[in-house]
């Protein structure tokens, strides 16, 4: 699905049509606009952390944009074709809200063990918040985020999630925690760019 300058055959679009949320001309669109700018028909790592770069210029994205990146990549192998490309846009952005969830918590769940720790929520949170705040050393103009003093450092925004999901305790959380959790704090969605279902 991505010979250089190709068109999608008829069973590649029957394929996708089943799998996304996108129609026979939406899907032509974005193939056109991939290939164009990915003319080998996948697209590499340093190639989508540059993306992710324009789109958040005082900030730091790299590391957000590497977990995200491995979510596209679900196949794992080191480039993101169109069709996982195009079927994780489809969820990201007109999936229900639990097919959402369900790819934010494989964003989370770094180690793909089916749990979320402490510990990758933090790599996760961080990156966020390295993204989403102006380097104040630099511009002396402080941060995009006006966030609570409960949740002012990623450390203190885990704990709190942590609290708040972790319902059995056991210092992870399983992704019907983390589902269940997510609908009653939106802040991980929203972290997201993920609009809440009303």
């Amino acid at each position: 699905m991505g010979k250089s300058g190709s068109k999608l055959t008829a069973g590649e679009m029957k394929e996708l049509q089943e799998c996304t949320y996108f129609d026979k001309k939406e899907l032509q669109q974005w193939h056109r606009d991939f290939m164009k700018d990915c003319p080998s028909g996948a697209l590499r790592k340093e190639e989508f952390t540059t993306i992710y770069k324009q789109f958040f210029p005082h900030g730091d994205p790299t590391k957000f944009a590497d977990f995200v990146f491995n979510v596209f990549d679900t196949n794992k192998d080191g480039y993101i074709t169109f069709k996982e490309f195009i079927c994780a846009l489809s969820i990201t952005s007109r999936g229900t809200l639990d097919e959402k969830l369900d790819w934010a918590f494989n964003l989370y769940d770094l180690d793909n063990d089916g749990y979320i720790t402490k510990q990758e929520m933090l790599n996760i949170v961080e990156a966020i918040y390295a993204m989403v705040e102006k380097s104040s050393s630099l511009s002396g103009e402080g941060t995009m985020l006006e966030l609570p003093p409960d949740e002012d450092t990623p450390e203190k925004r885990v704990n709190k999630i942590f609290a708040q999901m972790d319902k059995n305790k056991d210092g992870k959380l399983s992704r019907g925690e983390f589902i269940a959790g997510s609908k009653k704090d939106a802040w991980i969605v929203q972290a997201l760019a993920i609009e809440m279902e009303q």
